[in-house]
């Protein structure tokens, strides 16, 4: 079998030699890259089965630049889009029909992958045959589930960047682990709700899509997100810390989106809320105190 990669970051790069261990992989990115199987966007658009890493808020224009109209495509981007409050799969779904698409969720640093550390996920779809074709493209390492719960998926994925900044500040300050437990706790039943809201279910939340992934980036210095709020802890501005980071921390723009969001539909997120405020200049103890003073 054979499986084209657009986007060659350290998730897109990572997905690319497992699926290399025993199928055909290509890969291709926005600047070329000294790597096997590297090839142009053209080449990797003759693949049928298709795998693209890139930043959710890029993600509009560049499909609207080609054609996936005929692909089966596997997302690895997690966000929301901040400047039309757009989840991943309604954007897909103006270029290709929902049948042809599938998403990954799930606890998954990249560089664990690389190493070939064993890892799980979940692949949601609403076509669960494609999820299941999708599942065979992964080596033996990585064990996969299917889901048809997309939107919750998608929104866990999202929504875990933001709560693991917040975890990042909490660590920065020194507050201690019973201050990180509860944010956690409180941070996993404010993404549910949030969920919810858009059809999202309850038990998506309880499994790797949900706990397992946000666990994973709210507690871990290899989560470019934490970094984010442990930076941020120290006082230092947002700005430089991004350009220091080299790479995309989606969870920066993603609690922009769910800030404006919430307030949209009357959603219930002190958390993000905070976040959102911190990230734009908001004192981070005032933040702390606020957010202490909230149910």
């Amino acid at each position: 079998m054979e499986i084209g990669v657009i986007g060659a970051g350290s998730w897109g790069y990572a997905l690319f030699k497992a699926f290399s261990l025993q199928h055909t992989a290509y890969i291709t990115s926005r600047h070329k890259r000294d790597i096997p199987h590297f090839v142009s966007l053209d080449e990797v658009l003759k693949c049928e089965y298709l795998l693209i890493a890139i930043s959710t808020q890029s993600l509009h224009q560049f499909l609207s630049t080609i054609d996936i109209t005929d692909k089966k495509i596997l997302v690895a981007s997690k966000g929301i889009d901040k400047t039309h409050f757009k989840f991943i799969n309604e954007i897909y779904e103006q270029f290709t029909p929902k049948d042809n698409l599938a998403y990954i969720g799930g606890p998954s640093f990249a560089k664990e992958v690389l190493h070939n550390k064993p890892t799980a996920l979940v692949i949601a779809s609403h076509n669960l045959s494609l999820a299941k074709e999708f599942s065979k493209f992964f080596p033996e390492f990585i064990k996969t589930y299917i889901d048809n719960d997309v939107v919750g998926v998608e929104i866990a994925g999202a929504y875990k960047n933001v709560i693991a900044i917040a975890s990042g500040i909490c660590e920065g300050l020194q507050l201690g682990q019973n201050a990180k437990a509860s944010l956690l706790a409180r941070g996993l039943i404010e993404m549910n709700r949030f969920a919810k809201a858009f059809g999202g279910r309850d038990e998506t939340f309880l499994g790797l899509a949900g706990a397992g992934d946000l666990f994973l980036s709210a507690n871990s210095t290899l989560s470019r997100n934490y970094r984010v709020g442990l930076k941020l802890a120290n006082n230092e501005q947002l700005n430089t810390i991004l350009d220091e980071l080299g790479e995309v921390a989606e969870g920066v723009f993603t609690a922009e989106a769910i800030y404006n969001m919430s307030r949209k539909f009357g959603i219930y997120t002190p958390i993000a809320n905070e976040v959102y405020h911190i990230l734009n200049g908001k004192d981070i103890k005032q933040s702390l105190e606020d957010l202490l003073s909230k149910a």
